[in-house]
């Protein structure tokens, strides 16, 4: 199982450097990917060619682009251009956002949410390894070959529910987590995103888990603090619904959280769960956390 970790938002006056820094010292320590996240601050394509750009030999990786604001081609092209400038080094990620995003902010329909991301692929894959696509579907349409340089980048979608696990299986190069334990990637993520993989010919698909880590000897404090930090997802329907999967009252029941042994040990867990790729989200303890999981790589 390879081991990469969530980059924080940059919050200072010089956000490209702090990131690239950030990057660097990922890299360094000897990572295999650094994951950036797309909500409300820099837009993560962009910010990964600009700081990704300066520091080679790391994959880096979208956690996740929504897909309804940004036409499928549009985001081939973007995606293309910046994996071009990483030197191939681009995992897209992509996602379908929540329907409070989508519908309450961004003022489209969240109507159907699978059947759009199935449209959504019919347009985004084939244009991505530069083919030209004719594409008709119901809500999205299509004819358009791009000539960008940088095709190929691999795509995963976070995909939790059935038709999205079939679609990262059967389509896309596998999926992406949050707030998932291993309980329920053994269970529901890995067989179902496997089996739609092998149904359609391909490949053993990448499961990448992100989860909140932090190591410490309080670990009942560090489940308090991430139930408060991460508090939101434990309210959006697609985190609940793999919360409940896994027994969990919330987010904080899901972090790996214990001294040293015991976060080792979950970790394997998730190995063991069918986890091709964990990303650390480290929001305690940076320090000490840092330090183990560099022992694990």
């Amino acid at each position: 199982m390879r081991i990469g970790l969530l980059l924080n938002e940059p919050t200072g006056s010089d956000p490209f450097g702090e990131l690239r820094d950030a990057i660097a010292a990922a890299h360094a320590d000897g990572f295999a990917s650094g994951w950036m996240s797309h909500i409300f601050g820099l837009d993560a394509l962009t910010a990964l060619a600009v700081a990704g750009s300066q520091v080679p030999g790391i994959e880096l990786g979208t956690g996740v682009v929504p897909t309804y604001p940004r036409h499928p081609a549009a985001l081939a092209q973007q995606a293309m251009t910046v994996n071009a400038a990483l030197g191939g080094r681009l995992t897209l990620g992509i996602g379908l956002s929540h329907q409070i995003v989508i519908e309450n902010m961004f003022g489209y329909s969240f109507d159907r949410p699978a059947r759009h991301m199935k449209e959504y692929l019919d347009i985004l894959l084939p244009a991505i390894r530069g083919e030209h696509v004719r594409c008709q579907g119901e809500t999205l349409k299509a004819d358009i070959r791009l000539t960008t340089p940088g095709a190929g980048p691999q795509v995963l979608i976070a995909a939790m529910a059935p038709r999205m696990l079939k679609l990262a299986g059967g389509r896309a190069d596998g999926t992406i987590l949050w707030m998932t334990g291993p309980k329920t990637v053994a269970e529901h993520i890995a067989p179902a995103v496997t089996a739609a993989a092998e149904e359609a010919g391909r490949g053993r698909p990448r499961i990448v888990c992100t989860l909140p880590i932090c190591v410490t000897d309080d670990p009942a404090a560090a489940r308090a603090r991430a139930g408060e930090i991460f508090a939101m997802y434990g309210q959006l329907p697609s985190y609940r619904a793999m919360l409940d999967r896994e027994g969990a009252a919330g987010p904080g029941d899901v972090a790996l959280v214990g001294d040293e042994d015991s976060v080792r040990a979950q970790i394997d867990a998730l190995a063991q769960a069918g986890v091709t790729d964990f990303v650390a989200a480290c929001y305690s303890k940076r320090e000490r956390t840092r330090e183990l999981l560099k022992q694990l790589l």
